[in-house]
C-alpha cells in the first residue's frame, strides 16, 4: 500500500493500518515531500480522537508535550445567533438523561415556569470552562465529575512528526520525494505507478491520497469530481496566524462570528492559534486580514496565512485502486473541528471495507455511500450555525439567513421546533445534545417539551435543577485550573 502525502492524515492513516495489519500482510510506504507544506489549521479536535490514541497505545502526556498541546471541553460561540449572544457547545452537555427524557425538556418547561437561567447552566463543560478549571473525568461513571469528555488542542505540525515517529517504529517506510507523474493502466484505468522528479518510480495495489487540497490521484488523474456546496456553506476562504499567549489557556476553543464568517483562536502551550473564515463575496483579503489582526489578543508571531477552499467533497471518495483521505476527500470549513475526525472514521470504514485483489465495486459502492452520509450529516450541522441567524447587520448575515436549506437539515429543524426532539439519521458525528447546544443557542426554542416532563412535580423539577446547577458549580471549582493541570501533568519543553 502507498501512501502518497504525509501531514496528519498520512501519518494518521499509516499508523492506524500499520497497527491493525501485520507487515507481513500489509507493506506500507508513505511518500512525502518537504518542498510541499501542509495545510495545518486542524489543531482542534473532537473526542473521538482518543479511540485512535487507545489503538495506538499512545500515552497522553507524551503526546501532549510533543504537540505543545492543551484540553478542549468544547466551543464556546460568541455573536452568532445575535451581537451579544454566548454560547457553549461542549462534549457530554447536559447530563444523563431523567426519567427516560433528554435534560433540555426539563429546561423547556422551567422557563414556561418564568426560570430564564441559560441551558449552559446545566453543562458540566461549561461550568469547567468558564472557571477555566480541567481534570480528566474519574473512570468511575456513578462520579459526578464523569459527566462530560475531552479533546484536544495542537500543533498540527509537530502532530504529524509524532505520529510519524510512531508509524516508522511499526516498520512503515517513508520515501522522500514529489511525485510529477501519475501512470494508469489497462482499460479499467487503475492507478499503475508513480514517478519521483528523480527518476524513481513506486508502484501498489492500493493507494491512499492525502495529497490535500489537489487531490493528486483522487482528482487530478481520475477526474472523480466534486459537489461544490458554497450554495450552502458560503465561506471560501481563510486567514491563519498565530499570536503570543496573553493569559493562562482556555480550556476550550472560542468562534467568534464576524460581519462576513467568524474567527476562530485555540490556545495551545506556546502560543494561540488564530484565524479568520470568511466569504471571499463578502469581504475583501485587506479586510479580512485587518479584521483578524484587530482580533488577537496578543502580538501576532508571523504574517497572515491565506488559504482557498471550496466546501464540500469528491464524488466517489474511493475511485477504482484509490481512497481519498483527508482533504482530499472534501473540506469542510473548520467550525466544529471536523477535519481530524473525517480521517478517522475513513481509516475506521477503510479497515472495515478492506479490498481484496479484485476492488469488488460493492464493497467501493458501501465506502462511498457511507462516506457521503457522513459528510452530507455533517454539512447539515454545520449549515445550522448559519441559517439560524437572527443577525441583520450585514449582507452575509442576511444572505445566510436566507439560504434554501436541503431536506434533510429542514426536516430536523422542522422536528424540533415542533417536539424538542432531534431525528437523528445514519452515519451522523453529532448526538441530540450537541444539536441542542447549537439549535437552542442561536435562539430556536421548541414549540412544546416531552409530555413525561410532567410527571414530575413542579416544586421537584425546581429543586433538582437549582441542586444540579450548584453542584455543576461546586465540582468545577474544586478542580485545579487548566494551567495547573497542563504543568503538573504534561507540560511541553518548548513552553
Amino acid at each position: 500500500m502507498l501512501v502518497v502525502g504525509g501531514g496528519t492524515a498520512g501519518w494518521m492513516t499509516a499508523s492506524a493500518l500499520s497497527r491493525l495489519f501485520p507487515r507481513e500482510r500489509l507493506d506500507i510506504t508513505v511518500v512525502e515531500s518537504d518542498e510541499i507544506g501542509i495545510v495545518g489549521v486542524g489543531e482542534a479536535t473532537v473526542p473521538l480522537l482518543q479511540q485512535l490514541h487507545g489503538l495506538l497505545d499512545i500515552d497522553e502526556r507524551d503526546f501532549l508535550k510533543a504537540t505543545n498541546g492543551t484540553y478542549k471541553l468544547g466551543i464556546e460561540f460568541r455573536d452568532w445567533g445575535r451581537v451579544g449572544d454566548v454560547f457553549f457547545h461542549g462534549f457530554g452537555d447536559y447530563g444523563a438523561d431523567l426519567q427516560g427524557v433528554q435534560p433540555h425538556h426539563y429546561w423547556l418547561k422551567l422557563r414556561e415556569l418564568g426560570d430564564l437561567a441559560p441551558l449552559d447552566d446545566y453543562s458540566l463543560p461549561c461550568a469547567m470552562g468558564r472557571r477555566g478549571r480541567f481534570t480528566v473525568p474519574p473512570r468511575d461513571p456513578a462520579h459526578p465529575a464523569s459527566q462530560f469528555k475531552h479533546a484536544y488542542h495542537f500543533d498540527a505540525g509537530l502532530y504529524g512528526r509524532f505520529l510519524r515517529g510512531h508509524a516508522e517504529r511499526r516498520g512503515v517506510t517513508r520515501v522522500e520525494g514529489k511525485i510529477i507523474d501519475v501512470a494508469l493502466r489497462g482499460k479499467g484505468g487503475f492507478v499503475d505507478r508513480l514517478t519521483l522528479a528523480d527518476g524513481r518510480t513506486l508502484s501498489a495495489d492500493l493507494y491512499i491520497d492525502c495529497s490535500g487540497f489537489r487531490g493528486l490521484l483522487i482528482e487530478q488523474a481520475f477526474a472523480t469530481g466534486y459537489d461544490d456546496w458554497r450554495h450552502w456553506l458560503p465561506c471560501d476562504s481563510a486567514l491563519a496566524v498565530p499570536s503570543e499567549n496573553v493569559g493562562a489557556p482556555t480550556p476550550f476553543t472560542r468562534s467568534t462570528a464576524r460581519p462576513a464568517g467568524w474567527q476562530w483562536r485555540i490556545p495551545l502551550q506556546h502560543r494561540t492559534g488564530n484565524g479568520h473564515v470568511y466569504s471571499s463575496a463578502f469581504m475583501s483579503d485587506d479586510d479580512a486580514r485587518d479584521m483578524l489582526l484587530a482580533g488577537l489578543d496578543g502580538k501576532a508571531l508571523a504574517e497572515p496565512r491565506q488559504l482557498r477552499f471550496t466546501a464540500g467533497r469528491r464524488k466517489q471518495s474511493w475511485n477504482r485502486n484509490c481512497v481519498a483521505i483527508g482533504l482530499s476527500a472534501g473540506f469542510m470549513e473548520p467550525l466544529e473541528s471536523t477535519s481530524i475526525q473525517l480521517i478517522q472514521t475513513a481509516v475506521a470504514r477503510l479497515v472495515e471495507l478492506f479490498p481484496d485483489g479484485d476492488f469488488d465495486p460493492v464493497v467501493t459502492q458501501e465506502y462511498n455511500r457511507r462516506t457521503a452520509d457522513e459528510y452530507e450529516r455533517i454539512r447539515d450541522f454545520l449549515i445550522a450555525h448559519y441559517c439560524l441567524t437572527r443577525r441583520t447587520d450585514s449582507e452575509f448575515w442576511r444572505h445566510c439567513a436566507a439560504i434554501e436549506l436541503p431536506d434533510t437539515l429542514k426536516q430536523k429543524l422542522e422536528v424540533f421546533a415542533a417536539t424538542g426532539n432531534v431525528p437523528l439519521s445514519t452515519e451522523e458525528s453529532y448526538a441530540e445534545p450537541s444539536w441542542v447546544a447549537i439549535l437552542v443557542g442561536n435562539g430556536l426554542l421548541p414549540r412544546r417539551y416531552d409530555p413525561l416532563v410532567d410527571n414530575i412535580p413542579e416544586p421537584e423539577l425546581k429543586r433538582l435543577f437549582a441542586q444540579r446547577s450548584a453542584d455543576l458549580a461546586r465540582i468545577a471549582e474544586s478542580m485545579p485550573t487548566h494551567a495547573a493541570f497542563l504543568q503538573r501533568f504534561a507540560q511541553a519543553k518548548a513552553a
